[in-house]
């Protein structure tokens, strides 16, 4: 059979590491290639429990993309942006307020960041049925292997990590797998991200903030070079991800801290001006967010035998008896964020209360 030529994508080149000693996250590295068995799956599953339960966020490597696949990848994830004039992204802006929907482009200044200051970050997003809305012409020619990659993302990725977050709940593998299903209604999405730099002004009125601290869902980050990334420790300070080549960054989000009765944790997350070796590279990210099937109700699964005995924590958990599902609260988020009304918080925490959830924004 012959082999398939691929089309010719301009080559991406990334900014390089940075050369300050700064302060990182100490998160384990997670070996996917072992959940093929069942005895790694249960090795994996211990890992996995104990991290949620904390730092919430972790790497993962050997996830079956080579480090060329993973490059091309990148290639293409650049062609939004550079292979598409301004006036045609417009025609592909997506209806963030009105449906509640990234599919498309966000492009920049959508968002308000602080004190007067609008976002400088574009990100174009794709459904997994990729023809589900138009794309620019530029885009048009990768599509198939884009959908090969948004299944893989879900299917070898997503699907092995909430294994072992239902084993950690000591529930059947599946549990998680059968509400976080991959199917052409699939809410998830492909994003491809730039963050552009900004002026010294905007910097100063932000302070160095290019996206608020917050919680999202689960979210599977293709690891870049140019730090920016932090998270919340559990001791309450921020520090940065490191980048680690051809590696994934994984967290959970919301819904499977919902859903595992605030056991695991959605950890506070935010971007940041790079360092100062890094500084006037534009930053391009991969990410692919899976969401649970739009009729799940975001409440605690109470058949789970350590919910059972450590009891749920309310704290950010919906009122009970009133928890959206899953399309409820994704809608309400993204039409919100960066568009409605927060209270200001004297120490920096912003909050906004969504489809009866506490949402706090850290600044």
């Amino acid at each position: 059979m012959p082999t398939r030529v691929l089309p010719h994508v301009d080559p991406y080149t990334p900014a390089p590491p940075p050369t300050e000693d700064l302060e990182y996250a100490d998160l384990p590295i997670i070996d996917l290639s072992i959940a093929a068995t069942a005895e790694g799956r249960a090795e994996l599953a211990a890992i996995v429990r104990d991290t949620m339960k904390t730092s919430g966020f972790l790497y993962a490597v050997n996830h079956g993309y080579t480090p060329a696949q993973t490059k091309r990848i990148f290639d293409i994830a650049n062609v939004p942006f550079d292979a598409v004039k301004n006036d045609e992204k417009g025609m592909y802006a997506g209806d963030i307020k009105g449906a509640g929907s990234y599919l498309g482009y966000k492009l920049r200044n959508y968002w308000h960041i602080d004190n007067g200051v609008q976002d400088q970050i574009e990100h174009y997003n794709i459904n997994p049925d990729v023809n589900r809305k138009p794309h620019p012409q530029a885009l048009r020619p990768f599509l198939p292997e884009i959908e090969a990659f948004i299944e893989h993302c879900h299917v070898n990725v997503v699907h092995p990590i909430v294994r072992l977050l239902a084993l950690g709940l000591e529930m059947p593998e599946e549990t998680l797998v059968n509400i976080l299903k991959y199917n052409a209604q699939n809410e998830s999405w492909l994003r491809c991200m730039k963050y552009y730099p900004r002026s010294d002004e905007e910097e100063e009125k932000t302070k160095n903030v290019w996206l608020k601290g917050h919680t999202g869902n689960v979210t599977v980050l293709w690891s870049q070079p140019v730090a920016a990334l932090q998270i919340m420790s559990p001791e309450g300070r921020w520090k940065w991800v490191k980048h680690i080549d051809n590696a994934l960054v994984i967290n959970i989000g919301d819904a499977l801290e919902f859903l595992s009765g605030g056991i695991y944790k959605a950890t506070i997350h935010r971007v940041v001006q790079p360092p100062p070796s890094q500084r006037g590279y534009a930053r391009l990210g991969v990410f692919y967010f899976a969401m649970l099937d739009n009729d799940v109700v975001l409440k605690p699964l109470e058949d789970s035998p350590v919910i059972k005995r450590e009891g749920v924590r309310r704290e950010r958990l919906p009122e009970q008896g009133k928890e959206p599902t899953m399309d409820e609260y994704r809608k309400a988020r993204i039409r919100a964020y960066g568009q409605s009304e927060v209270k200001k918080g004297g120490s920096g925490v912003d909050t906004q209360y969504l489809e009866g959830v506490l949402v706090k924004h850290y600044n």
